[in-house]
């Protein structure tokens, strides 16, 4: 028994030894709760939403404020054109247009029903239920109200009436959850492929010793670390294909913007994903650490900080401010704005800017490693 504990104790002293794989035991559950528990929500809230009011009259205006009350929504401002309201969804300052006919009032009291346009981004189909959802009990709630605001009570009223929302889901009318998949799955492929499998190859060449042979050659060492990403990038190439020509033609998501400036975004996060996957190698010394690095720092957060699964406005505002640094979470808005919504370039230019700015960053930064290890 006292070889036993022994033993027991030899285990932990090579456990604490290593201090990634302490940091990998004992926060990795923390980092898991804490993004399981907040960035896995369903609740939609804080969604700006827009007025178009033909009709300015009592009615109308209590069903704004009703609205805009709501802890889900928050009244962004008025429109006077149909115009201003597509502008405002497609570039994203709105998620949500509230479109009152003319004459409101005196088509309900008329006609016993009157209509209001629900105008939604459809491109994620999730989040454009949950507003549909909210909003739409907002004024069935309200119907009491609307019905005096009017001029009856619900015991006087001669004939029924009532409100008839109308919904208008833009860029994807039949709420196809593969409008919403396809950018995700996109960004999560590329980044495994790219950077997980970089940084295991490379780590892979200094496990076996080759890596300081292939150094020590006549042929620069960044010559020599640039050679060995071609190939994955090449296979990331292919798989940007397929995955683009199975979307189009297996799961019906049209290519409704320029293809060419979809590609350019590709390319441009696969340089991110192969320079992420050159600084991760410079860090890790075995091939399983490469690989725990790059699931925990990467995949998880790609999956549920990027807007793959869950949008990140309805997150706290510290998983926000994280999100911004996960580069997933830009290719992922460009690829619906260029793809889903057919937006022009000029859209995605803040998108392509950062991105572009995190594979120089990365590059550098892998590179500067590789020589500070050489020296």
């Amino acid at each position: 028994m006292k070889q036993f504990w022994v033993f027991v104790k030899k285990e932990f002293m090579h456990i604490f030894r290593d201090t990634r794989t302490v940091m990998i035991l004992l926060l990795m559950p923390v980092v898991q709760i804490i993004l399981f528990g907040f960035a896995l929500s369903n609740e939609i809230k804080d969604v700006k939403f827009a007025v178009l009011d033909h009709s300015k009259d009592a009615v109308t205006t209590f069903i704004t404020e009703r609205i805009s009350q709501s802890e889900y929504f928050i009244f962004a401002r008025d429109i006077s054109t149909e115009e201003e309201a597509d502008y405002l969804i497609k570039s994203s300052q709105v998620s949500l247009v509230v479109v009152y006919d003319n004459n409101f009032r005196e088509n309900l009291v008329r006609d016993g029903k009157s209509q209001i346009s629900l105008v939604v981004d459809g491109s994620d189909p999730n989040t454009a239920s949950g507003v549909l959802r909210y909003a739409n009990s907002i004024i069935a709630s309200s119907n009491e109200h609307i019905l005096r605001l009017s001029g009856f009570t619900p015991l006087s009223a001669e004939k029924p009436t009532f409100i008839e929302p109308v919904v208008e889901l833009l860029y994807n009318p039949q709420m196809k959850s593969a409008y919403n998949f396809v950018p995700g799955v996109m960004g999560l492929i590329l980044m495994l492929i790219c950077a997980m499998m970089t940084s295991v190859s490379i780590v892979r060449e200094k496990e076996i010793g080759t890596m300081e042979v292939l150094l020590a050659s006549p042929v620069r060492p960044v010559i020599v670390i640039l050679a060995k990403t071609v190939p994955y990038f090449i296979l990331s190439v292919i798989n940007l294909a397929t995955i683009l020509l199975l979307s189009v033609f297996v799961l019906g998501v049209p290519i409704t913007g320029s293809i060419y400036w979809l590609v350019l975004a590709s390319f441009i996060f696969i340089f991110v994903s192969l320079s992420t996957g050159l600084l991760i190698s410079s860090f890790a010394s075995t091939q399983v650490a490469a690989m725990l690095i790059s699931g925990l720092v990467f995949m998880m957060p790609v999956m549920l900080l990027s807007g793959m699964i869950y949008p990140v406005s309805n997150m706290p505002y510290l998983l926000q401010v994280v999100a911004q640094f996960i580069p997933a979470k830009w290719f992922i808005e460009a690829v619906r704005k260029l793809m889903i919504q057919g937006l022009p370039v000029t859209s995605v230019l803040k998108e392509l800017f950062i991105m572009t700015s995190m594979a120089a960053a990365f590059t550098v930064l892998s590179i500067r490693s590789f020589k500070q290890r050489l020296e």
